[in-house]
């Protein structure tokens, strides 16, 4: 379908990546942080998938049994017991705990199915958005994985960061949280207030940026092996010739997709894992 697609719009390797690197945006980006510049496709697909997310949930717990469970009750016990069990470990507040579980493991539900988007056809979804866009099909842009969309996974962590600022205020006191603002890390002395102050907001942006952007970083790097993958097929599908370019876009296809279930795995559970911390940090008294 690479190839098909490529031969139809007469793209070359570069403009096929580009085109699929694109987002569907209201308006094109003027800066490298441009608020004005909504990507429909992220809002959308994170929308769905969330409400996906939730259903699954919800059904799980209306249709739990004392007896022996499904599967799939039996899976969704497993996960919510997991993400129970790292909380209890690093947030030590049972209060907090009521309300940081949930929300650990809705993060973890929630990026899992969006970075599982990767695993789709890279020209499948595309290819079907092009067939029923109203307008100039070359400008049909969509991608489809959320977490690979840097104003996404920077939502979440300040989203993240917004929970740590609440629970500093709410365990701490307003007052309290201020005066460790200006306290720590360096000690409690007039002349080391605007250093403690200005560590405390580098850390503060620091873990924000990092907590986002590790996230887009592999989600991002996944999404163009899978192009480059698709291009060998297509390379291999124009030509004609060149018989090792198509067993080794089958192979590289399904390797690099079963390693990839462990990396879409293993980022939402980073995630959350960092979430738990940071929102464990904001419980601490320095």
């Amino acid at each position: 379908m690479a190839a098909e697609n490529a031969a139809e719009h007469g793209q070359t390797a570069g403009e096929y990546i580009i085109h699929h690197l694109t987002h569907l945006q209201n308006v094109k980006p003027k800066s490298v942080v441009d608020f004005s510049v909504f990507s429909f496709d992220s809002i959308f697909f994170s929308v769905v998938l969330g409400a996906l997310g939730c259903f699954l949930l919800w059904r799980a717990a209306r249709k739990a049994t004392s007896g022996v469970p499904g599967r799939f009750q039996a899976a969704v016990e497993f996960l919510v017991e997991m993400v129970d069990q790292q909380a209890k470990g690093i947030v030590h507040n049972k209060e907090s705990r009521k309300m940081v579980a949930p929300l650990a493991l809705v993060l973890f539900v929630w990026i899992f199915l969006l970075n599982a988007m990767d695993l789709l056809p890279v020209d499948l979804l595309p290819f079907l958005f092009g067939k029923f866009y109203p307008g100039d099909p070359h400008h049909a842009y969509l991608r489809v994985v959320p977490t690979a969309d840097l104003s996404v996974t920077m939502g979440l962590s300040v989203g993240v960061l917004l929970v740590c600022l609440y629970y500093n205020v709410k365990i701490k006191g307003l007052g309290g949280w201020v005066h460790e603002l200006f306290t720590a890390p360096f000690g409690n002395h007039w002349a080391l207030y605007p250093f403690n102050f200005a560590m405390q907001m580098i850390e503060f942006v620091a873990k924000t940026v990092s907590h986002g952007m590790r996230l887009f970083g592999n989600m991002y790097a996944g999404e163009l092996i899978f192009l480059l993958i698709a291009l060998m097929g297509g390379a291999f599908t124009l030509s004609a010739t060149g018989i090792g370019l198509a067993i080794g876009h089958i192979i590289a296809g399904t390797v690099w997709s079963i390693f990839h279930i462990l990396i879409i795995t293993l980022q939402a559970f980073v995630f959350m894992m960092l979430a738990l911390v940071y929102i464990g940090q904001a419980h601490d008294h320095h």
